[in-house]
């Protein structure tokens, strides 16, 4: 095990911004699963998935200085992966289908459009980094309240606590 293995994260990205490629490894090969993973959830394409990773990282190496110590680690990442990923699917050529065939754009991406261009994109924009990545892992994501305090590094309670008063903040926000 190397030393750079046994940091905390928020160590390794404050390497990273350093230009230590070690740390930006140990990071890869910590968070580039989950990321697969829940990005798979998104879109069923591996070609772009995996573009997606990459592209994550090399924004993880080139911004990880703009990390402000707030929140978790993992939720930086996973914001910067999902953007990572609309922007795969925008790119996307359009295929020409015939007059008869009509495009549908599935529930799931216009409910992640709308997050992230919409009003409650905002109001979600205006939540701390620590309810924003409860609220990110556990509706977004569809994590449970265990997985999602695995992932943020919090107790299971924190989680709900945190959600709860996500859920008023946005309450107060959208109506």
């Amino acid at each position: 095990m190397s030393e750079h293995e046994s940091w905390t994260d928020a160590r390794l990205l404050d390497a990273v911004a350093d230009e230590d490629r070690r740390a930006l490894e140990v990071l890869y090969a910590r968070h580039a699963p989950w990321l697969v993973i829940r990005l798979t959830r998104r879109c069923a394409d591996p070609a772009l998935v995996d573009e997606a990773v990459q592209d994550t990282f090399v924004a993880v190496w080139r911004t990880a200085r703009t990390w402000k110590g707030k929140g978790e680690v993992a939720a930086w990442i996973w914001g910067i992966g999902i953007r990572r990923l609309l922007d795969q699917l925008r790119r996307r050529p359009a295929v020409p289908l015939p007059a008869y065939e009509q495009v549908m754009v599935s529930a799931e991406e216009q409910v992640l459009l709308g997050i992230e261009y919409g009003e409650l994109g905002q109001a979600m924009g205006r939540l701390s980094p620590e309810l924003r990545a409860v609220v990110q892992a556990t509706v977004l994501d569809g994590l449970t309240t265990r997985e999602a305090g695995r992932l943020l590094g919090i107790p299971a309670g924190t989680v709900k606590t945190r959600m709860m008063r996500a859920k008023a903040l946005l309450r107060e926000e959208l109506v």
